[in-house]
């Protein structure tokens, strides 16, 4: 028999984090992304107004707090991140009333209010830098000014890079240089200066003596430079975060600025709590962040990273509880945000990414700590690709960095892996890059458009290769590879038929409830519908410089950039994230036993359990959120027709779009959807600054409510049993002190057939069928949510593929 969902009859109005005695140990978090969230006065850029008006849709979500991106005063070089008025808000977003009546609505309503501070930089608009560049010594005392090295000071003053690309040093007219971490437009502080912490306490008080209940803390590992500013002495510097000590992230004097902010916020009534958006190089020394005088919790984003592989997500989530627990601190956990892929394109895109995202979703809520929800993810929302390049605002794109050589291939603002680093959205991994454009590379190398590349390589456009290459458009290949739609390859298989791609998401298997076979997503994104010419007219204006500060060290550009390749890969999903389908025969295959299926059981587009060498979630030379080595059976030395894939069932990998347009930021920020048949669906009374699909009507809000096969019910559904069933949420649930992790949190793992994640805590286990096939094995209880439909007799169960199910007993 089938059964539904019995969230409303478990439901119950208290929450396991007030019992416990702090809220935040297993608050379920949202992320509001400002300016796409929702627009009150018609500019086509959201604004506070707007996000005080769909409060309520936050409130019946279920969620305990919201986290609102920066709205503070700023030429919004980098989305809001470079401040120039710290006590301001943006007359983009409204002004101080506005923010004041958005806290005070979200605390009628019992959510709490969480902002973004930013303390690494400020804007080169803020008055100290504007002050420091007309000369004023004691201005220049509060950033790093340096002059520069060689004949007349025309080098940098070290060898650092920048995140977005390029050298972290601009010089000034005099011939001085600043240091810039991130874009040029964002000067660093110097954190040894006394007045940089008094600023920064007294803007903290600020907001606290408004009402908000906490800080979400920007770049918190980055405030320490290392003394006397050392040289790395090697390239492609953004690769090493997460995974080596840097001498610009993660010094141990930054932990005194967080211990003097925990005593300020202890010192107000609340709980008021901070959050650390920390990058480090292992889970202990993350956990530093959270030590009892120190921060409430610290993103972690190696669940974020994991493959699609049950080996892989068990040793993440044992080795995160571990951590925190060790310092008596509850974990996080968190799928997507404003600086990455959104989950269901990077785990495939179309039905499958959908159903690998919901089930995702059901297996971070039920662990143990706290969870942040990026807004949109409650729709299905699938990562846009085909934004048009005038209306593009991350900072990295305007900097070229998706033409950059691979030697000064950089991350934006993100989380990090193993042995290969992954901020945001690109990695170059240590045995095999990742490169914008080009690459010349060891093996495993995935490159955007070209590359020179030994074993294992993925190429955008044009591969000369080794053996088991994949080429996006044209290969020079050896035996085991597997080229997209070139002219080297051959065409025949079982791909997902355009039919099926234009199936309402909202019908994609959900609570326990039966589904007509054949589901989907809404066909790709169609660009260029309900923008906003006032918005793109602002982006247009925002990418210039300022003429008092010069950036005099020319880089070298590749070749340009070939026309983009339309077609897709063989096997891969249509719908969001995929091109347009090769017809229902498509197979391809370019060397000896090399093949690709699509449909149910596999097909490009799969990527989540592939080894290195491969697509998204993927070990070295993979895309993005996977480092080398990533999963236990990762190969760095494997290419796509290798033995290296992880699970059961492996896949041939996903395509190139699982890595967003150009692998950077913007279409993960694109507006979502409230109701209506076009765009911008309720976003606000005119357009979007930057255009949505034609095909996200069927995944807006109003679409989605009340169907209870929609996505947005199942994530409202989940959210009801997380707070009424006792052995859910707070790490203390069932706990047993002695113990070990993830003992220690009142959870145990169970005895499961390969493929299967299975897991109780008090009253209450989990199952995730990772497979692309059904698996039976015995009931562990009685089934309360499911992601897919899950058939029982009640003593044994038949678990869907990619699905994961909560019981209850």
């Amino acid at each position: 028999m089938t059964h539904d969902s019995t969230a409303v009859q478990l439901a119950s109005s208290s929450s396991n984090a007030t019992a416990s005695g702090g809220w935040w140990r297993d608050a379920v978090i949202y992320q509001v992304y400002v300016r796409s969230f929702a627009d009150s006065d018609g500019d086509g850029i959201g604004d506070l107004r707007g996000v005080r008006s769909r409060l309520p849709h936050l409130a019946r979500l279920g969620v305990d707090a919201v986290w609102l991106t920066p709205f503070y005063v700023s030429p919004q070089a980098d989305g809001g991140y470079d401040v120039a008025d710290y006590r301001a808000v943006d007359p983009l977003f409204g002004d101080l009333s506005d923010a004041d009546e958005l806290v005070r609505a979200a605390h009628a309503l019992g959510l709490r209010v969480i902002i973004d501070v930013v303390p690494n930089h400020t804007s080169e608009q803020h008055p100290w830098f504007r002050a420091a560049l007309a000369g004023d010594p004691e201005a220049r005392a509060r950033y790093h000014f340096r002059p520069g090295r060689g004949p007349g000071g025309a080098q940098p003053p070290n060898d650092w890079e920048s995140i977005f690309g390029g050298p972290a040093w601009t010089r000034t007219p005099d011939g001085q240089w600043y240091l810039h971490l991130f874009a040029p437009e964002q000067p660093d502080l110097d954190w040894e200066h006394p007045e940089v912490a008094a600023e920064f306490a007294s803007v903290l008080r600020f907001w606290l003596d408004l009402g908000v209940d906490g800080f979400r803390i920007d770049v918190a590992h980055g405030m320490v430079k290392a003394p006397g500013l050392p040289d790395i002495g090697r390239g492609a510097q953004a690769t090493l975060i997460g995974t080596e000590p840097l001498p610009f992230f993660d010094q141990d004097a930054v932990h005194a600025i967080h211990r003097s902010w925990r005593r300020l916020l202890d010192s107000y009534e609340g709980p008021r709590i901070g959050v650390a958006e920390a990058w480090a190089p292992t889970s202990e020394r993350l956990a530093l962040y959270v030590r009892p005088d120190e921060l409430h919790q610290a993103f972690n984003f190696r669940f974020l990273n994991c493959p699609w592989d049950p080996a892989a997500m068990r040793t993440v989530i044992d080795e995160s509880l571990a951590a925190t627990t060790s310092v008596g601190a509850p974990t996080t956990w968190v799928l997507s945000n404003h600086d990455v892929v959104r989950h269901v394109t990077r785990y495939g895109g179309g039905a499958r990414g959908l159903a690998r995202a919901r089930a995702a979703a059901l297996l971070m809520l039920a662990l143990p700590g706290s969870a942040y929800l990026y807004q949109g993810e409650e729709l299905g929302l699938p990562e846009v690709v085909d934004l048009p390049d005038d209306l593009r605002q991350d900072p990295a794109f305007r900097r070229g960095r998706h033409q950059q050589d691979p030697a000064c291939a950089t991350l934006p603002t993100g989380p990090q892996t193993e042995a290969g680093a992954l901020a945001g959205d690109q990695a170059v991994a240590g045995a095999g890059a990742w490169a914008g454009d080009e690459a010349v590379t060891g093996a495993g190398a995935w490159a955007g458009d070209q590359a020179v590349t030994g074993a294992g390589a993925w190429a955008g456009d044009e591969a000369v290769t080794g053996a088991g290459a994949w080429a996006g458009a044209e290969a020079v290949t050896g035996a085991g590879a597997w080229a997209g739609a070139g002219p080297e390859s051959t065409a025949g298989g079982e791909a997902t038929a355009e039919g099926e791609s234009t199936t309402r998401a909202a019908a994609a298997p959900q609570a326990v409830s039966d589904l007509p076979a054949g589901t989907g997503v809404p066909a790709g994104p169609q660009a260029g519908t309900g923008t906003c010419p006032a918005a793109a007219a602002q982006a247009a204006t925002r990418t210039n410089r300022t003429a008092s500060v010069s950036a005099p060290v020319p880089q070298t550009q590749p070749p340009a950039r070939p026309a983009a390749d339309t077609r897709a890969v063989p096997g891969a999903p249509a719908g969001p994230g995929a091109g347009p389908s090769d017809g229902p025969e498509a197979r391809a295959g370019t060397g000896p036993g090399a093949e690709a299926a699509a449909g149910p059981e596999a097909g490009a587009g799969a990527g989540p359990q592939a080894g290195a060498g491969a697509g998204p979630q993927a070990g070295a030379g993979a895309g993005p959120q996977a480092g080398a080595g990533a999963g236990p059976q990762a190969d760095p030395h494997a290419g796509p027709g290798s033995d290296s894939q992880a699970g059961p069932e492996a896949e041939p990998q996903a395509a190139p779009e699982a890595a967003g347009q150009d692998g950077l930021r913007d279409g993960c920020r694109v507006p979502i959807p409230w109701s209506g048949s076009e765009p911008p669906y309720d976003f606000g009374p005119a357009g979007s600054w930057l255009p949505q699909p034609a095909g996200w009507r069927d995944l807006s809000v109003a679409a989605q409510t009340g169907d209870p096969h929609s996505t947005l019910e199942l994530y409202r559904a989940a959210l009801e049993l997380r707070r009424a069933m006792p052995g859910l949420g707070a790490p203390e649930a069932g706990a047993d002190p002695a113990a070990e992790a993830p003992y220690s949190s009142g959870m145990r793992w169970q005895p499961a057939p390969e493929g299967v994640l299975l897991f109780t805590r008090p009253g209450f286990a989990c199952t995730l069928n990772s497979r692309s096939s059904p698996v039976e094995l015995p009931a562990p209880g009685r089934p309360v949510l499911s992601s897919s439909p899950v058939e029982t007799d009640g003593r044994t169960v038949r678990l869907p593929p990619d699905s994961c199910t909560w019981w209850s007993w």
